[in-house]
């Protein structure tokens, strides 16, 4: 951890004043970014729960800004000096109780503020030795691994693919086989076919010829006379 009491360059500020956060929950936020380089605070900003995450990380963005243009501080070599919560006017509210009666509520507010300054050369160059045998800069090891993770994906995709292939290869002869049961069937169904058209009477047999009604109607009124 860099000696955070007398560095050796200019330090940089950003106050964040009214937060409507209670200063007790605002440092224990603080506390996790206290004494560590910019990048590393906002890694553990950005994975935080905690509700006062958000606006302190806006303001430790605002506090490398204010280093990197007012006092041309490389951003990469900063790191967190200082950083604490004051407490501010507190609001008094009232809640209706049961009985015509009122609570009191207390909505705190901050003053928050994060010091940055740069690392001394010394720091800056044991910090150089200390990435180079861990193999790089952060930036660069997250680099390689997503190198790693995409090498790692490529022939997973091949495999799908011929998952696809062999899913096609596998619908045709679902569909070849399809079509050579319904000629199958189509065979067997002839038989059948033929049976029933020779139960059918054909025009050569002699058909009786029946009365009509009107015929009959006739015949009544004549037997009749």
């Amino acid at each position: 951890m860099p000696d955070t009491s007398t560095p050796q360059y200019p330090e940089t500020k950003a106050v964040l004043r009214y937060s409507h956060v209670s200063p007790t929950k605002v440092r224990q936020v603080l506390g996790l970014i206290r004494g560590i380089d910019v990048d590393e605070a906002r890694d553990r900003l950005r994975f935080c729960e905690r509700g006062p995450a958000g606006p302190v990380r806006k303001l430790l963005d605002s506090a490398v800004a204010n280093a990197e243009h007012n006092n041309d501080l490389p951003p990469d070599e900063l790191y967190v000096v200082r950083a604490w919560a004051d407490e501010g006017p507190t609001q008094k509210r009232m809640r209706p109780r049961a009985r015509g009666r009122g609570v009191q509520i207390r909505k705190r507010t901050s003053h928050v503020t994060i010091v940055v300054a740069r690392y001394s050369d010394e720091q800056l160059e044991l910090r150089r030795r200390r990435e180079e045998s861990a193999g790089g800069t952060a930036e660069a090891r997250r680099r390689a691994s997503r190198r790693r993770r995409v090498t790692a994906s490529a022939p997973a995709e091949e495999h799908d693919h011929d998952h696809e292939h062999d899913e096609a290869v596998t619908t045709d002869d679902a569909t070849a086989a399809s079509a050579e049961v319904e000629a199958v069937d189509a065979v067997d169904a002839q038989p059948e076919a033929e049976a029933s058209t020779s139960d059918e009477p054909t025009s050569d047999e002699p058909t009786t010829d029946e009365p009509t009604t009107n015929e009959a109607d006739a015949d009544d009124e004549e037997e009749t006379k």
